[in-house]
Formats: structure tokens, sequence, C-alpha cells
């Protein structure tokens, strides 16, 4: 039973004995690009976390290959349906100002403000729509047609198929989505804008007391880039972290192996040039070559936990004996 338990911390830090046929050379090989790879996914979780507006959802929203449906949809209201439903957008800025209310106890008088901020809020979203009316239109009548191109699989794949064929498909696509980006993009900004004017409501004393409060998208998905967006600076950050001090490096590396390799797959097949995802599938075998040598047993914190799952082994052969 003791041994059972021990199982997943022998996983975690790698089966074996260290490898005996790999030299000093080999050994310092594997603790530099351990840290070479720890320090790459440690700075773009910082850089991601500290840029504030940091999102995967223009990569989705590029994505190619046979997986480029999936991705895409991995994008927070990627076909608009929740920004262009009036009644959604005026639940969720309701549902904030209400929040904010509560958060940071305010006054009937800044109460009175914050409903003001969302009156004029859904004024300037109507504006907004009638302004765009006309491109709205035919982005309406074009949705359908696109759905017919996702759901027809024969013609997708005629089409995919065929490179010519395959790039009008992302043509269409695209335009389709450039006749509501302009919209889209109002919204995003209304959005912010009202955030902050809630915010701004909040006197200096009650700033000090409670931490901010962000307007949380509602997802439209099971899982789309408002989860996955708050998730990934952490994950590159604790991944890179593990990787850095040689921690649980077999299970941090698998981890960021498995990340890149859906990287990767959204861009498949890969390109040449500074975009190829193929610099993301070199890095993923790097990352195996990590954890199947347990890497971290060098110049690492697993090697003082190999050491101990070790010795607790032995005392349990011992104790069976």
């Amino acid at each position: 039973m003791r041994k059972l338990l021990l199982f997943p911390l022998r996983l975690s830090v790698g089966w074996g004995l260290s490898p005996r046929l790999l030299g000093m050379t080999a050994m310092v090989m594997l603790v530099l690009l351990r840290l070479t790879i720890g320090w790459h996914f440690f700075s773009e979780g910082v850089d991601k976390r500290d840029a504030g507006n940091w999102s995967a959802a223009p990569f989705f929203a590029n994505a190619q290959g046979p997986y480029a449906n999936h991705y895409r949809n991995l994008v927070w209201d990627a076909d608009g349906q929740y920004r262009l439903n009036k009644e959604a957008i005026k639940y969720t800025f309701a549902l904030y100002r209400d929040q904010v209310s509560q958060h940071y106890g305010f006054t009937d008088e800044q109460k009175a403000k914050a409903n003001l901020n969302y009156i004029e809020a859904v004024k300037q979203y109507d504006w907004i729509v009638s302004e765009n009316a006309g491109d709205l239109e035919e982005f309406e009548l074009g949705r359908q047609r696109i759905a017919k191109l996702d759901n027809d699989s024969g013609e997708r794949s005629l089409r995919d198929g065929v490179d010519s064929l395959g790039g009008q498909r992302e043509t269409i696509r695209r335009e389709w989505l450039g006749k509501a980006k302009p919209t889209f993009d109002q919204i995003e900004t209304l959005w912010k804008n009202y955030e902050g004017d809630q915010q701004a409501l909040a006197t200096d004393d009650q700033l000090a007391a409670n931490s901010s409060i962000e307007m949380i998208k509602p997802r439209t998905g099971e899982i789309d880039t408002s989860v996955i967006d708050r998730i990934v600076p952490y994950f590159d950050m604790a991944v890179g972290l593990c990787l850095l001090i040689g921690f649980m490096t077999p299970l941090a590396s698998l981890a960021a192996a498995g990340f890149l390799a859906s990287v990767f797959l959204s861009q498949y097949p890969p390109t040449t040039g500074p975009g190829s995802s193929n610099y993301q599938l070199i890095e993923c075998m790097a990352c195996l070559v990590l954890a199947s040598t347990g890497a971290g047993r060098f110049a690492g914190l697993d090697y003082f936990l190999h050491l101990f799952v070790r010795r607790s082994e032995a005392e349990v052969d011992r104790d069976d004996e």
C-alpha cells in the first residue's frame, strides 16, 4: 500500500535511476536546455499577465488546417451572437453595475451615478448598432452561408483538397467577419469604457479597502478565450518555474509539450517563415526529452525528491521482508 502511495510521486520525478551512460557534458546540456525552456515559459507568462489585454483570440481565429474549426470555436463570441444581442448586453452591464455597487459599498448617490452610467452605455450600444446597420445586415445574411461551408463536410473536404479553393473558402470567411469587425471593435471599446466609468465612481478609501473588480465576459461555449486568457499566463509561469528549479520536471515538461503540440496543430500543416508553428514542434520535442530523462535530477530539486522516494521504497521493501 505504501508503495502504491509513492507511485504518483515516483512518476513526477522520473521512474528509473539517473541515467549512468550520460557524461558530464550531456548532463550540463540537459540542465541548460531545461533552464532555457523554463525561462521561455516563465517570461512569456509574465509578459502575458502584465500586458493586461493579452488574448489568444487572434491566434485561434486565424487557425488553419483540419482542426481549424475546433480552435476558432474557442474564441469568445466567435460568431458575434452575444455582442449583437441587446438583451444579453443589457443584462451583463446591469449585473456589473450591481456588483460594483455591492463590492465597494456605494452610497445612494454613487448608486445613482452608476445607474446613469448604465443608461448611457445602453444608449451608446444602440448608437453603435444603428450606425453599422448596413454592414450588420450583410453579416447576418452571410451567417447561413458560413454555416453551410463549416457543416458541409463533403464540400469542405473538396475545397481544402485544392489550395485555390481552400484559400477561397478562407477569403469568404474573412470577408464575412470583416463586415462586423468595426462594430465588434466599437462594442469592445464601449465595454472597457463602461467598466472604467463604473470603477471611477469609487472613492480612494473604497479603492484602498477593496481590490478591483473585473466585468467578466459570460462564456459563449463550454470553454473559450474568456477562460483561457485568464489561465494561460499563470500556466506558463507555473511550468516555467518548475523547469527553472527542476521540480517535478517530467510532469511540467509533459504539460509544456502538450501545450506546444496544441499550438502546432492549430497551424497544421505548418508553413515556413516567422509565423511557422515548426518552432513550437521543436520545443515540444525538447520538452519530451526533458520528461524522459528526468532532467530535474541534475541541479534541480527533483534530485532530493527522487532520493526521498528511493529511500521510502527501500524502507517499504525492508518492512515487507
